[in-house]
């Protein structure tokens, strides 16, 4: 039986990594339907298919995590993921909103030049999408022209069902959702030094 379920899951893989290899060239993902994740640039991917990206270019492709220092240290990130925050947190607590601000990080498009050339592939990620996508317009305007935006991101979209266990959680896709490889551990070439 063993051997068997062994053998079914070699082909699986197989099949995803064949049909991972297309998606890996062109990604396919819409235009989102929610206007604070659309780009100036347009170019989009789900938390799957940037990962099946870099997969495919690990020397090429940067997955950049765009999320606060906090949240890459606390919550998770992508092995490969290189940390320069677009936001900070702001410790003001509104209490209309019930959570902290964020304050903008006025050195991105500085840090992300220091470490990372104008051409090179790009696909920026945070939460759920919202400030990757404002990470892709600052580096758009700045003169980058082939970022992606994970719509996706770390966390995914929330879930909208009420009857639904994990209703309000962000459970319904996204890079930890998907099963995709991440850790706590920390490299000292990819966290953020102010």
């Amino acid at each position: 039986m063993k051997k068997h379920v062994a053998i079914l899951s070699a082909a699986v893989l197989s099949c995803l990594l064949f049909v991972g290899a297309a998606l890996a060239q062109q990604p396919s993902t819409p235009v989102p339907t929610d206007a604070r994740k659309q780009t100036t640039l347009g170019k989009y991917c789900t938390a799957m298919e940037a990962y099946l990206m870099w997969r495919a270019k690990p020397k090429e492709v940067v997955i950049l995590d765009v999320r606060s220092p906090e949240e890459y240290v606390f919550v998770g990130h992508p092995e490969m993921a290189l940390n320069i925050p677009v936001q900070f947190f702001s410790p003001a607590f509104d209490a209309e909103k019930k959570s902290y601000g964020m304050a903008a990080n006025p050195d991105f498009v500085a840090q992300v030049a220091k470490k990372l050339d104008k051409n090179a592939t790009i696909i920026a990620m945070c939460r759920s999408g919202q400030r990757s996508a404002a990470a892709v317009n600052l580096l758009a305007a700045a003169g980058y022209t082939n970022v992606w935006s994970m719509v996706d991101s770390f966390e995914g979209d929330a879930v909208t069902d009420p009857e639904n266990l994990y209703n309000g959680k962000r459970m319904k896709n996204g890079w930890k959702n998907y099963g995709l490889p991440w850790t706590y551990a920390l490299n000292p070439a990819q966290v953020f030094v102010k």
